[in-house]
């Protein structure tokens, strides 16, 4: 049997209020929060710790011992989103209608082209890293699963989630190049010694 609760009905079956904010308040706040780190373990305590550190079983127990152990977190976090804010609108009042377009053409050409064809890019540093040349690979060579070429070998591009499954693995042709995205681009693996051999 599988059961859904959804987050609503979380908060009614653990008797916690649901907060109710005008149109944008939330995203805002979530956005002003990320960049003001106000709600970090820093601030306001390892929750996850906090949580079981703690005896009651009602939110409002929570709520009285954590503010009774952390009597300042709040305020701190408080003033940290509101500062933030206030950066916030200083910049919305000076985005101009160019900005916004530069925005859009480089989220809309840019980061679409990066995003669909980045396995180039991952073709291009592999080869320089080997001091080969590449080349994308043909029609031909696509339906058979590989995604380039690094000097004479064939290469097959996969997310590094495929490492650990044997099966698919297995029925991959070619070099296995790796690539695992990061907060700044992608992390690429590979084993040398394959684009070594004949």
């Amino acid at each position: 049997m599988r059961i859904t609760l959804t987050s609503a009905e979380i908060r009614e079956l653990l008797d916690a209020p649901p907060l109710e904010l005008p149109t944008y308040v939330s995203p805002l706040l979530n956005l002003a929060n990320r960049f003001a780190a106000g709600t970090r373990p820093k601030v306001v305590g390892q929750m996850s710790e906090l949580i079981q550190q703690f005896g009651g079983r009602s939110l409002e127990d929570w709520a009285a011992w954590y503010q009774e152990e952390h009597p300042e977190a709040i305020a701190e976090a408080v003033r940290r989103i509101r500062d933030k804010l206030s950066e916030f609108r200083l910049v919305i009042d000076n985005i101009t209608a160019e900005m916004i377009e530069l925005w859009v053409k480089d989220l809309v050409l840019v980061k679409t082209f990066i995003g669909l064809k980045f396995q180039e890019a991952i073709l291009k540093k592999v080869a320089e890293a080997m001091r080969l040349d590449y080349a994308l690979a043909s029609p031909e060579q696509e339906a058979r699963g590989i995604d380039g070429l690094v000097g004479e070998h064939e290469v097959s591009i996969k997310p590094s989630s495929w490492k650990d499954q044997v099966v698919k693995r297995e029925n991959l042709p070619g070099v296995l190049i790796y690539y695992r995205k990061t907060d700044n681009g992608l992390e690429i693996e590979f084993e040398p010694e394959h684009f070594r051999a004949s």
